[in-house]
């Protein structure tokens, strides 16, 4: 398999045509920059508003990004916002929502995003950027890494990342410096 996977970058790089995704965790992107962080009453993260239609074109400027795929929760009154979403550029893979017992919707897409970087995607790209903090996705970090496709780690907020990141120091980016250029302005 693995020789498969060289000949196929050979290929790729031949024709010109390096492809690298982004995967995307769509709530952890969006509570990663906008939630106010607290250390007792200290506040210590202030949070701010992202422009998704400016961080899809991060994607492309900075990480050469050709798809972008957002992993969310399914809720029938943002059709709105999922069709903006796809206007910019989003390929939107929706996880059914439940509703927990204050009423707040849940939809955890981990499994959805390693599904498919690891396997769906997977012969179809070159390099992955993941977006999360989450350390949940440290096994599928390792495993991109180690098949020599991970390409960056973009991370919310480093107030919040999970401590399972640390070995992968050299792939993390931190879009709070990019907070200028990506934040939504009316």
């Amino acid at each position: 398999m693995a020789l498969g996977v060289k000949t196929e970058k050979k290929e790729s790089r031949k024709r010109g045509q390096l492809k690298t995704y982004a995967f995307i965790d769509s709530q952890n992107l969006n509570l990663g920059t906008s939630k106010d962080i607290f250390h007792g009453r200290k506040l210590i993260y202030k949070g701010w508003k992202l422009d998704f239609k400016k961080f899809r074109r991060y994607l492309l400027d900075k990480f050469r990004v050709n798809k972008a795929i957002l992993f969310i929760g399914y809720i029938k009154k943002n059709e709105g916002l999922y069709w903006h979403l796809k206007s910019f550029g989003y390929e939107i893979v929706f996880k059914p929502t439940v509703y927990d017992n204050k009423g707040n919707p849940k939809g955890n897409v981990d499994a959805e995003l390693v599904l498919h970087s690891a396997a769906i995607e997977y012969k179809h790209y070159n390099k992955a950027v993941i977006v999360s903090g989450d350390g949940d996705f440290q096994c599928l970090h390792d495993f991109l890494s180690k098949n020599n496709k991970l390409l960056s780690i973009i991370i919310p907020n480093e107030k919040t990342e999970s401590s399972l990141l640390k070995p992968f120091q050299k792939y993390k980016t931190f879009i709070i410096f990019e907070r200028k250029k990506l934040e939504y302005r009316q």
